[in-house]
């Protein structure tokens, strides 16, 4: 899951929930076929799980501990980026790393590349998911040669637009969310009506957040993203990835950005007072709207994205590195997480989208309206957006590429350099990437 999630530069956040210590089963079983005996109790394990953000599984260790009762969970958090290079790091030095990690979309292919370093979910059954998912899901947590299974999916990022009703009435601009969806066939478009919007001079509000997460979006709808399909990173040369950072940069100088960093301390308290109208909405995200400003319900809606739909961002697999000791547990715990109920669950707990295809179909989902985002039908819209979704080949350092570009643009919302100028240092940066 991503449910972050994804923000460009944030600030570190730490938390570490330990969820319940329970004494040892006296029947020796764990619930997974090992027994101890019948007068030994079974042994006791702690499993760690590495998140960026607040997953929501709290209620799913409880349930995992029903079969476990000799498991201890901790969970522990950090900063999107911070989780990330913090894994690398661990795995570099061969201390550190959790039971469990998530690793959302734009890294995934930074840590296939290396079996070595993480359990084969296969040789613990879960190969046996392989019919449950999205093709090129599955096919992400695969190992470059496709014979291991290194990660198992939570979500998928269909993109929508999320936008708040109060501030769009204010600025003179419709509400409905069909109305609204046709203000922006494309980002051109969408670019267009931010002017409207900071034209009417609503006190105290910007169009959007910050432009690292659009910029992110319009990339994610393009054939090819960072890299091509061989691996061969092409961000610099590629025109799609160009006309992104233009029409950013153009946002910018428009004066239509909040100067937000995505799920910083700022931009939650921004959320809840009004200071952006519009926010690129994955799936996933509106259930972090909801976490971080649960005050504004019911002032929140769901439009379409522009640019004709498609595009996925963010998304998560969980992988359990060899450093772990109980490779048996994480990868039970893991199959709990990512099972069919559990993807339900999330979807209408959470936000996140399944990348199981099925449920797609499931009334649960289909009928499903979200009460914070005025009953908009979130079921049926992110649905419609997965099933236009086309998976985009993504790169070793994806990840890295794309706070390069969110960098720049920050350069340029901070005046300290032309769109023309940080263009050619993100040139050079993304020469040091390898």
């Amino acid at each position: 899951m991503s449910k972050l999630r994804p923000g460009m530069v944030t600030p570190l956040l730490a938390v570490v929930l330990a969820v319940g210590v329970t004494a040892c089963g006296s029947g020796g079983s764990t619930g997974t076929g090992a027994s101890s005996g019948a007068t030994q109790p079974a042994e006791k394990i702690k499993l760690t799980v590495a998140l960026f953000s607040d997953f929501h599984f709290a209620p799913l260790y409880e349930e995992f501990k029903k079969t476990h009762p000799n498991v201890e969970i901790v969970e522990r958090r950090a900063q999107f980026n911070d989780h990330h290079k913090n894994l690398t790091t661990q795995l570099a030095t061969g201390a550190g790393a959790a039971d469990v990690e998530a690793v959302e979309a734009g890294y995934i292919a930074t840590f296939t590349p290396l079996p070595d370093k993480f359990y084969n979910l296969n040789d613990y059954g879960l190969g046996k998911r392989q019919a449950d998912y999205l093709d090129w899901k599955w096919k992400q947590g695969l190992s470059a040669d496709g014979s291991k299974l290194l990660g198992l999916g939570t979500d998928v990022g269909g993109l929508a637009m999320c936008y708040r009703t109060d501030l769009f009435k204010k600025a003179g601009l419709p509400t409905d969310r069909a109305e609204v969806s046709q203000l922006w066939p494309t980002w051109e478009a969408y670019l267009e009506a931010g002017k409207k919007f900071i034209a009417a001079g609503v006190k105290g509000a910007k169009w959007f957040d910050g432009p690292g997460e659009n910029f992110r979006a319009i990339v994610d709808q393009a054939p090819v993203g960072f890299y091509d399909d061989q691996n061969t990173l092409v961000a610099g040369t590629n025109p799609d990835v160009k006309k992104a950072f233009d029409l950013s940069a153009q946002m910018i100088q428009a004066d239509e950005s909040a100067k937000l960093a995505a799920f910083s301390p700022p931009w939650n308290t921004g959320l809840t007072k009004g200071s952006f109208a519009t926010i690129i909405c994955p799936s996933w995200k509106t259930g972090s709207i909801k976490d971080a400003a649960p005050t504004t319900s019911g002032k929140w809606d769901v439009a379409a994205v522009p640019g004709g739909g498609g595009g996925n961002q963010g998304g998560t697999h969980l992988m359990a590195p060899k450093q772990g000791k109980h490779p048996k547990e994480a990868a039970e715990l893991i199959d709990l997480l990512t099972n069919k109920d559990t993807q339900l669950k999330l979807f209408t707990d959470a936000g996140a989208l399944p990348s199981i295809p099925a449920l797609y179909d499931d009334p649960t989902i289909t009928g499903f309206t979200n009460p914070f985002f005025s009953d908009a039908p979130t079921g049926k819209i992110f649905t419609d957006a997965a099933k236009a979704l086309k998976p985009q080949h993504v790169g070793p350092k994806a990840g890295d590429v794309l706070t390069t570009f969110g960098n720049a643009l920050q350069r340029i919302e901070q005046g300290k350099q032309t769109p023309d100028e940080s263009w050619a240092q993100a040139l050079k940066d993304l020469e040091r990437i390898k």
